[in-house]
């Protein structure tokens, strides 16, 4: 077997292997019927543009995950009715995250194939951001616990979280590859401690992850469409790699 270029792969879990953001979304519109039936009728861009303020106001307190989640809603909805919001109306809140998180999980296309390939060849990692017992609960749900080697839930993505994270495993940032479908989370830190990483898209992702594409990554950065197609694109980087220097370092 010819030596590899990649010493460690990882992947986001969030809307990168099963979808998330749109039991968010349907629990934004819920919130919004809940609200209307108290007596505040918001439109559906209103209810987003306040939920997303007191959510980001709240990360640095509460990170991400539905806890943080049903907390701003809670906030919310007493801050848009003046504190009107009735003790019932915050237990259906509540009901909602607990609702939200045993909710059954929903591998997106391709990514069991993708892990079980790649698992065959690399060690694979799973770090995903949020809360650490329901981010374990979906992995294990999820049915793809078994592809991977390492699992780590962190409270946020930066440059210094993921160099720890590679220090811990000792792992050369120059020989690690990140896939995910934020920008903001999967991306650009990755890029910034000189790993690569692959950007796949998500239908629906949180506007707080939208971010620029790299413009100075050169080949350590890529874009895909579809999990499906990462241990091609792999074997390609491998293939180069070989071809123009004669070892397995990334090109």
């Amino acid at each position: 077997m010819p030596p590899r270029s990649f010493d460690l792969i990882a992947f986001d879990g969030d809307d990168t292997l099963w979808h998330n953001e749109r039991s968010y979304r349907d629990a934004r519109e819920r919130f919004r019927r809940l609200l209307a039936a108290a007596g505040v009728d918001l439109t559906e861009d209103e209810v987003e543009t306040c939920v997303n303020r007191t959510e980001l106001a709240n990360l640095e307190h509460f990170g991400y995950g539905v806890s943080s989640f049903a907390l701003s809603l809670i906030e919310t909805a007493i801050e848009v009715t003046g504190g009107r919001i009735a003790g019932r109306d915050l237990v259906d809140l509540i009901a909602l995250a607990r609702e939200m998180v045993s909710e059954e999980i929903e591998v997106f296309a391709g990514a069991r194939e993708t892990l079980v390939a790649l698992a065959e060849r690399y060690p694979l990692m799973l770090v995903t951001k949020g809360d650490l017992l329901h981010q374990t609960s979906k992995l294990e749900r999820s049915g793809l616990r078994p592809s991977f080697n390492f699992v780590e839930v962190v409270s946020h993505k930066t440059p210094a979280v993921y160099a720890a994270i590679l220090d811990r495993h000792g792992i050369d940032p120059r020989r690690f590859l990140m896939v995910g479908n934020s920008l903001r989370s999967d991306v650009l830190p990755v890029l910034q401690v000189g790993g690569w990483a692959v950007h796949v898209p998500a239908a629906l992702s949180w506007s707080h992850e939208d971010a620029d594409p790299p413009h100075d990554a050169g080949h350590r950065y890529r874009e895909l469409p579809a999990l499906a197609e990462i241990p091609r694109l792999v074997e390609t980087i491998e293939q180069a790699a070989r071809a123009t220097m004669g070892d397995a370092s990334p090109i």
